[in-house]
């Protein structure tokens, strides 16, 4: 700084900032993921999370095994931004702006004290109280040093616990978990929503540090309310339908290399049971989930988003999932925002992952259309096709009956030529009368998609069914009784688990 140049030191008002700092955006499922990044970052092995219901007394907890803190380090990891993000960090380092602490726990709560203990010496605390800093605005930013008086209990979990180093955040005066802003409410609405919030919060952790809680080397162990939180897998990497592309590995100037990989899930036919089915959409369902997951240092930091590049969630493509990992020295590349929970990929990668993304998305439209057969065909030609053709004139698509159809056409040439006339006549009636806009948006609306060919029919009459088809096949296709059930055993409409059982069974009684 030149001799000459004069200024004025102005410093913010603790009480003014503090109250700001608290709209960055946070939910209380962010909030607690920002805390335990701390944790990992700690080296844990175990991360506790207690919720407390106690009213307008109501408390939360998130307690780690990690290293612990000096009481230096305490003081400066109070501080508002206690890093800089300009510096270089440990390639693990889930952090960046030096606020994920004040801001996560401020942005849920009034009180926030933090208690650490390292190499079993005594545990030391420090506090922010929004409230004693408003009563004291001329004084500037008083940390205190002790936890609350009412609150010395909740704040010995390290002790309670024989935990030998590790640290305890604690957050109190939790006037943003406790309102949902739909105006007056009761107690029981507030306790209702309170729980609400436990539930998401514990499927948020299991999608964001899935990749913590399932490692076999060092596995990170996160409960809630002492329950166990379960990882979730947004690829199905271990599903035997899941399509997974080989990964790619993009280097850009001297920071490590942007590894992406794609993902076609099962079509739901595909899926054991509708509960399989339902876990695997994710905690936001089937259209939401779709797209790009951005991981930092294997955490992640978007769960379903094409990030801007050309294109929206679309009922289509929902079973398309992409995993890219970026690594944390090119955050500001990528515009990692204070939440870690936003990201914008650089110009000098759109067009790669655009490329990458269209051939994925392209493949999980045929999964999806082919209600998962495409790709596990054999090579052989079907014959039992779908009996719909999609026509396309002058720009418009329109929805056919193929009355060339293997099960069709021989029913249609029994017919004599007025009552030809007259089945023509009626499948004019359905194909013109199709309800196309009311199946999409149907289809659209409902997370689940349509239904499965027959599902719900009675195995009575789906064996009806399936008897005429063969009868029709062999005797008017000329076709031997063996080769008719194959083909229908790879007929898309006789996917599901019965109509398949079916087939088997009456192929056995056949040869028997």
């Amino acid at each position: 700084m030149a001799k000459y140049d004069q200024f004025v030191d102005v410093a913010p008002d603790a009480s003014s900032l503090f109250e700001s700092i608290r709209a960055h955006g946070y939910n209380l499922p962010t909030a607690i993921a920002d805390l335990i990044d701390n944790s990992i970052f700690a080296g844990c092995k175990n991360v506790w999370i207690d919720f407390r219901w106690e009213g307008d007394d109501s408390w939360i907890s998130v307690l780690d095994d990690g290293s612990g803190m000096t009481e230096k380090e305490l003081t400066n990891a109070m501080r508002l931004g206690s890093s800089n993000p300009i510096n270089k960090r440990d390639k693990s380092d889930l952090g960046r702006f030096g606020l994920g602490l004040k801001t996560a726990s401020l942005s849920q709560a009034r009180r926030l004290t933090v208690v650490a203990r390292r190499n079993s010496g005594r545990s030391i605390a420090r506090r922010w109280d929004l409230d004693h800093l408003a009563q004291t605005s001329n004084s500037g930013w008083q940390l205190l040093k002790e936890p609350h008086r009412g609150s010395r209990e909740r704040a010995a979990l390290l002790k309670d616990k024989g935990i030998l180093q590790g640290t305890q955040v604690l957050l109190e005066k939790l006037d943003r978990v406790l309102s949902d802003k739909a105006g007056k409410q009761t107690e029981k609405d507030r306790q209702d929503h309170f729980l609400r919030q436990i539930d998401h919060t514990r499927k948020h952790l299991g999608m964001v540090f899935h990749r913590f809680i399932s490692r076999t080397r060092k596995p990170v162990r996160i409960s809630v309310n002492d329950k166990p939180v379960e990882p979730w897998d947004p690829f199905l990497a271990d599903h035997k339908a899941t399509q997974a592309f080989e990964p790619e590995q993009i280097k850009i100037s001297n920071h490590a290399a942007v590894t992406v990989r794609g993902y076609v899930l099962p079509h739901r036919d595909r899926f054991e049971s509708s509960q399989e089915h339902t876990l695997a959409a994710g905690p936001d369902g089937w259209n939401a989930q779709q797209g790009f997951y951005v991981y930092r240092a294997d955490r992640m930091i978007i769960s379903g988003s094409w990030l801007g590049l050309k294109w929206q969630q679309e009922e289509h493509f929902k079973l398309a999932r992409i995993a890219l990992d970026i690594p944390n020295s090119m955050d500001h590349e990528w515009n990692i925002d204070v939440k870690k929970s936003g990201a914008e990929p650089p110009a000098v990668l759109r067009a790669r992952l655009v490329g990458i993304a269209k051939t994925v998305r392209e493949e999980a439209k045929k999964v999806y259309s082919h209600r998962g057969k495409y790709g596990a065909r054999k090579k052989r030609p079907q014959l039992v096709t779908q009996p719909w053709k999609t026509v396309k004139k002058s720009g418009e698509y329109s929805y056919k009956i193929d009355r060339k159809h293997p099960i069709l056409e021989p029913l249609i040439k029994t017919c004599s030529a007025s009552a030809r006339k007259e089945l023509d006549a009626l499948l004019r009636l359905i194909e013109e009368t199709v309800p196309v806009q009311r199946i999409w948006i149907d289809t659209a609306e409902n997370q689940d998609g349509a239904a499965s060919p027959f599902a719900g029919e009675k195995s009575a009459s789906l064996k009806k069914l399936i008897l005429i088809c063969h009868t029709t096949l062999v005797k008017h296709r000329r076709m031997s009784s063996e080769k008719a059930w194959d083909h229908l055993a790879e007929f898309d409409g006789f996917q599901s688990k019965d109509a398949l059982a079916i087939i088997g069974r009456l192929r056995e009684e056949e040869l028997n």
